[in-house]
């Protein structure tokens, strides 16, 4: 089963009482400090665009990167007035994208890299396409979120033209859980088409994150808990990470 393949057709149905407008309060803040005047910012992981089209609507010059077409031509749909650049590649190898002041990698999208090599990667990938004094902003779920939210979620929803089935379960992997997910999706000729899907998402300690960020060459500049600018507690549910890129040139 491909992730995203029916889900980016109700995922922002199913996501709509997610707290963007407070994802991109706590971002512009970020940003003002830490990425300087006018920068141009790389929306990594994307999706349908929600994130990408606030900061399109906020005056920033910004572009996407998902690895799901599905999810791509819902960005394209949304922000197709801005006009932005979007990539359709893996977070892990982009390549002939330009080079950037700040890359974001927000809504949990960091977690569905499963491997420690996977997250290595990614973060030399990003470095090497951020501008010298470039910086780079990213949330996961923690792990208490994961092994004690996430582990034997349920939850159903019904509506006239969707509805969702979405159960997760921890896997034998410390930190992981596996969201298996059913929709139904009325059809023009009145009938319901079932998808099914798979996903997997990881969640590794704070200091694993820092020590890769580290090795990729980022300096830490901060490390936060749940939309605000206090240090994560055991408890903490959503981590925020922002690192610079340093300057390499006098």
């Amino acid at each position: 089963m491909k992730a995203y393949s029916g889900f980016a057709k109700v995922y922002d149905r199913l996501m709509e009482d997610a707290p963007y407008n407070t994802w991109m309060a706590w971002l512009h803040q970020v940003l003002q400090k830490e990425a300087g005047p006018s920068p141009v910012i790389l929306d990594v992981g994307c999706g349908t665009g929600t994130i990408l089209h606030l900061l399109l609507q906020n005056g920033y010059n910004a572009h996407g990167l998902d690895m799901s077409e599905e999810m791509l031509s819902a960005a394209r749909e949304k922000t197709d007035v801005y006009k932005p650049h979007l990539f359709h590649q893996d977070m892990r190898y982009i390549e002939n994208v330009g080079y950037y002041d700040s890359i974001v990698v927000l809504c949990d999208s960091f977690n569905y890299l499963i491997a420690e090599d996977d997250v290595r990667t990614a973060f030399q990938s990003f470095y090497s396409h951020l501008k010298d004094g470039g910086t780079l902003i990213f949330d996961v779920h923690s792990l208490y979120y994961i092994e004690n939210v996430l582990h034997d979620f349920s939850f159903a929803d019904a509506a006239d033209d969707v509805s969702y089935i979405w159960n997760s379960f921890p896997t034998s992997e410390k930190g992981e859980v596996e969201h298996e997910l059913s929709f139904f999706i009325q059809q023009q000729a009145g009938h319901y088409e079932r998808h099914d899907e798979l996903h997997l998402q990881k969640a590794f300690p704070i200091s694993l994150y820092q020590t890769f960020l580290q090795e990729a060459g980022f300096d830490i500049h901060g490390i936060y808990a749940d939309f605000s600018f206090e240090a994560p507690k055991e408890d903490s549910e959503r981590i925020f990470f922002v690192a610079k890129k340093e300057c390499t040139t006098s």
